[in-house]
C-alpha cells in the first residue's frame, strides 16, 4: 500500500532499461506542461506523490524511479560517467513517453541528475530541491578544487555499514540510529516532523538496491585521512569530485528558469554536513582529523550559491528560497511553499 490515492504506476520499457513511472490519475494527455520529478539517493518516486497531487490539474506530471531504486530495473551504475547513467535513463523515459522538452523537478542527488540532464537535453525549467553541490559530495575546497588526488573521504567507503545492512535486510523499525526509519526522522526531515505517510517514505528508502554496483558502491584504501577514497563502482562514487562537475550549467544556452529550494536546517546538504567526513572530523566524531588546512569541510551551500549566481550573471533567471526550521525535504515539510515556488518556476518558463 505505497501508492497514495490518485497516483498510478506503470512500467516503461526503453532501449536503456525498464523504468517504473508514477503518474497522476486523470492527467490530460496533451495541452498542459509536462513536469518530470526525479528523486534523490536512498529513496524513490514514492516520495513525490503528495507534491504531484498538489500541482495544477492541467499539468501532466511524472515521477521516474532511477536504476536500482523503486521498481525500476537494477542495472550497474558506472561512476566514471558521473551521474550520466541516471540522466541518460531519464532521457530515455522522456523520449519513450514522447514528452519533448520538459520541466524538471529534482531532489538532492536527483538534482545533480537534473543538472546533468539539462547539460545534455533541452529543458523548460529547473526546480532543484536541496541539491548536492555542483562540485560533487565531499572532498573539495570552497572554490571547488579537489583536496586530494584520490578524493579521500568520499564515495562508497564512508557509509555506516549498519545502515547498509539494515537497508538490505528490510528493517522497518526505529531500534537503531542506523535504521532507515531513524535516518529518515533525523536527517531527511527536521527532527520532530510528523507525516501520516512515514511508513511509505520508509518503504521508499527500502527499495534501494544494495550492492557494489549500486548502493553504496566500493571504496579503496588511501594514504590520506581518513584512510579511504572513492572507488570505481556504484552510486556514491558518482558524486566523487573526480567524476562529477556540473558547473557547465553556467554556460548553458538557452538558460531555463532555475529555482533553488532548501531548508535552513538541512543536515545532509550543508556547509556543516553531518554526511561530510571532513566536517565529522572537525567536530571530533571521527578521530585524527588533520586540520582545516588539509581537510576542510565542504561548503556545499556556498559553492552552490556561487555557481547559481554565476548562472544568473551569465543571463539566466535564478531564484533562491530558503525555508527556516526545515530539513532536507521541503516538499514534505513545507508543501505549500514548495508548490508555490514550483508553480512560479513553471509559469516563468511559459508553462501556464
Amino acid at each position: 500500500m505505497t501508492l497514495i490515492d490518485g497516483i498510478t504506476s506503470r512500467s516503461v520499457q526503453t532501449p536503456r532499461l525498464r523504468a517504473n513511472v508514477l503518474e497522476r490519475a486523470g492527467d490530460p494527455t496533451a495541452g498542459g506542461p509536462a513536469v518530470v520529478f526525479i528523486h534523490g539517493n536512498v529513496s524513490s518516486s514514492l516520495f513525490w506523490q503528495d507534491a504531484m497531487l498538489a500541482t495544477p490539474e492541467h499539468w501532466r506530471v511524472f515521477a521516474i524511479d532511477l536504476r536500482g531504486f523503486g521498481d525500476s530495473e537494477t542495472l550497474p551504475v558506472d561512476p566514471t560517467r558521473g551521474l550520466r547513467d541516471f540522466s541518460d535513463d531519464v532521457a530515455s523515459v522522456v523520449a519513450e513517453l514522447g514528452l519533448g522538452s520538459v520541466h524538471v523537478v529534482a531532489w538532492s542527488m536527483g538534482a545533480g541528475v537534473a543538472m546533468q540532464y539539462a547539460l545534455d537535453h533541452p529543458v523548460r525549467s529547473l526546480t532543484l530541491q536541496s541539491p548536492l553541490s555542483p562540485y560533487g559530495f565531499g572532498g573539495t575546497a570552497a572554490d571547488g578544487s579537489r583536496l586530494t588526488d584520490d578524493d579521500a573521504g568520499t564515495g562508497g567507503g564512508g557509509v555506516n555499514p549498519d545502515f547498509v545492512a539494515r537497508l538490505e535486510g528490510g528493517d522497518r523499525t526505529a531500534e537503531s540510529d542506523g535504521s532507515p526509519r531513524s535516518v529518515y526522522a533525523s536527517s531527511y526531515v527536521l527532527p520532530g516532523f510528523v507525516s501520516e505517510h512515514e511508513d511509505i517514505w520508509v518503504e521508499s528508502m527500502l527499495t534501494t538496491k544494495v550492492g557494489i554496483d549500486n548502493y553504496p558502491g566500493d571504496g579503496v584504501a588511501s594514504e590520506n585521512w581518513p584512510g579511504f577514497a572513492a572507488g570505481s563502482r556504484g552510486v556514491l562514487n558518482t558524486m566523487a569530485p573526480k567524476n562529477l562537475n556540473l558547473t557547465g550549467i553556467v554556460d548553458l544556452e538557452p538558460k531555463p528558469p532555475l529555482t533553488w529550494i532548501h531548508g535552513a536546517n538541512d543536515l545532509i546538504v550543508s556547509d556543516t554536513s553531518f554526511f561530510d567526513l571532513n566536517y565529522l572530523g572537525q567536530v571530533g566524531v571521527i578521530p585524527g582529523w588533520p586540520g582545516e588546512d588539509v581537510a576542510p569541510a565542504q561548503p556545499m551551500i556556498m559553492q552552490t550559491r556561487a555557481v547559481f549566481e554565476a548562472y544568473a550573471a551569465a543571463g539566466g533567471t535564478f531564484q533562491e528560497l530558503v525555508l527556516e526550521n526545515c530539513g532536507h525535504s521541503p516538499h514534505l515539510e513545507y508543501p505549500e511553499a514548495f508548490r508555490d515556488a514550483l508553480v512560479a518556476t513553471v509559469e516563468a518558463a511559459g508553462g501556464e
